[in-house]
Order: C-alpha cells, then structure tokens, then sequence
C-alpha cells in the first residue's frame, strides 16, 4: 500500500516508498506451504484418522500466522522525502515515526552475512530531541538508504543557505534604502512569517543585526 500522498506537505517531495524486505514475511511463507503439502500428500494417500486433524490445525495456524504477517509486511511504509523521514505500519490502528531531516545526526546500518546476501538489514538513525535513536529492521538495501537519507539532508541544508541568501539579499537592498536597523529586523520578520526564512535563521540574523547597533 503507497504512503497516501494527501500527508506530505505543499512543498514536500516523495524520494522513497518502501516496504519491508520480503524476507520478513518469508518464514510464515514456508511453514505455510510446508502445511500445505502435507495436508495434499495426506489427502491423495487417503489418511483418516487424527493426523489429519493435527495437519488440519497446523494448516489453519499457519495460514493465520502468514496472513498476519503479510498484512504488516504490505501496510508498513518507510518513507523517506526531501525534509523528512517517516515510518508507518498498522491496518486499522496506525502507528509510526517522523524524523526531520535537519535533526538527524548520524545514519548506521548492520548487515550479517545472509543479509547481505539477499540485500537486507537494520538502519539506525540518531536524531536530536526526544526520541534519540530509532530502529528499523528488514530495510532493503540500507546502505543505499542510509547515502540517499544523507542527500537529503545536505540537499535541505543548502536549500535553506539559499533562503537564507536570499533574504540576506532581500535586506541588503532593504538598507540600501536608508532602512533603520529595527526596519530591517521587521522586514526579515515579515519573511519569517512568509516561510521564506527559518525561526532558527531569522534569530540568526536578527542577533548580527542587533550586534550592530
């Protein structure tokens, strides 16, 4: 199931829309079809008696455990956009994690063997505030994940050096005009308000600006 697009902002872009790797779903896949071809052998050499019941059970159990796990495996999405990393699973109760890209602080992965093998593993991510580190486990790919995640990142912090030039600009020619100092610090608020400017850099500029009065 694709994360609904409805939940990104105007000026978000989708980069990624991932389930998990397959590899999660394949254990209750095999037991399943395991089951299954007992349950056949024992209906074409006629069985009667309790095995068939015990076969019948374990058929039942698997078929529920697979499709338990295949309806996880299809509804979890991790997502990853130019200003966020998003994590969301669950059918009809729904529960997930956003990491904004500008409070990431280190991206690792762990690989065994068989993982990389089939192209799977865990992705980390440390962030600043309350949720420190997260997990998540059955990523494909994660290492190409953890450069792409990386893009994003350096991509939004230039985006907003760019704003944050562009405003800078906007106030240079603001005090060319003969602008007071406090006209100016109102200028830049008005663009804070705009969105084309961070609280984090209009605080910024608001201090060098104070600095020099």
């Amino acid at each position: 199931m694709p994360f609904p697009r409805h939940l990104l902002t105007d000026d978000e872009a989708l980069v990624l829309d991932l389930r998990p790797h397959w590899w999660q779903i394949t254990p209750p896949a095999s037991l399943l079809a395991v089951v299954t071809v007992l349950g056949v052998m024992a209906l074409a050499t006629s069985w009667w008696g309790p095995i068939d019941y015990v076969i019948g059970i374990l058929w039942i159990g698997a078929l529920l455990w697979f499709g338990a796990n295949y309806m996880k495996w299809t509804t979890t999405n991790f997502v990853v956009t130019n200003e966020r990393v998003i994590s969301r699973t669950g059918v009809v109760s729904k529960e997930g994690i956003e990491i904004p890209l500008d409070r990431i602080n280190t991206v690792f992965f762990n690989q065994s063997i068989f993982e990389r093998l089939i192209g799977a593993g865990d992705l980390g991510i440390e962030s600043a505030g309350e949720g420190g580190r997260q997990e998540f486990s059955n990523i494909r790919k994660p290492n190409i994940i953890q450069n792409e995640i990386y893009r994003q990142v350096e991509g939004l912090e230039d985006r907003r050096l760019d704003r944050l030039g562009r405003a800078a600009a906007g106030i240079a020619a603001a005090g060319s005009a003969e602008l007071s100092i406090p006209e100016q610090i109102e200028k830049l608020d008005q663009l804070r308000r705009q969105g084309v400017v961070t609280e984090e850099e209009f605080q910024a500029k608001k201090r060098d600006l104070l600095d020099r009065m």
